[in-house]
């Protein structure tokens, strides 16, 4: 999944490919499904009410992929947060932990206990609960990325 990839839209279905290995993996690593499935997932999981976030496995991840609520919840369009170093969602001083979530999830294929704090464009800060997280992998099990999704969060002071 290239960071260079253009939004979802209609004219390239929503980009149906990356929709299709977020949707795979996370189906086959946690048994159940992300969305009902069917002919629109694309469509769906890039308008879902809650965020979905992939980065790749460069030695410093880029985001790849941001939904419609990721980019609303980070307060970024797809072209900033897209090939945006992903730990940037991070403040400097939760880095360390934010390593250590992925590193773990690289271990166990996925968590979904994920609770933290990220920080949006605006400098808002915000806690994050119950979030998944799953790593992503090709057609013949490559490791490809990570992806992340969470539906609750609070804004902080």
């Amino acid at each position: 999944m290239s960071a260079a990839a253009a939004e979802p839209a209609a004219d390239n279905d929503y980009r149906a490919d990356q929709a299709g290995v977020l949707l795979r993996c996370y189906r086959t690593l946690i048994g159940r499904d992300l969305l009902p499935p069917g002919a629109e997932a694309a469509r769906a999981l890039y308008a879902a009410p809650f965020v979905v976030l992939a980065h790749d496995t460069a030695a410093d991840p880029l985001f790849t992929y941001a939904n419609l609520m990721a980019q609303q919840v980070f307060a970024m369009p797809w072209g900033e947060v897209v090939g945006m170093p992903s730990r940037y969602s991070a403040e400097p001083l939760a880095r360390d932990e934010r390593q250590r979530l992925l590193e773990r999830v690289v271990r166990d294929g996925y968590i979904d206990d994920y609770q933290g704090v990220r920080i949006a464009r605006t400098g808002q800060r915000f806690m994050v609960r119950n979030a998944t997280v799953w790593n992503l992998s090709d057609e013949d099990g490559h490791r490809i990325g990570q992806a992340a999704t969470f539906a609750a969060w609070t804004a902080l002071p």
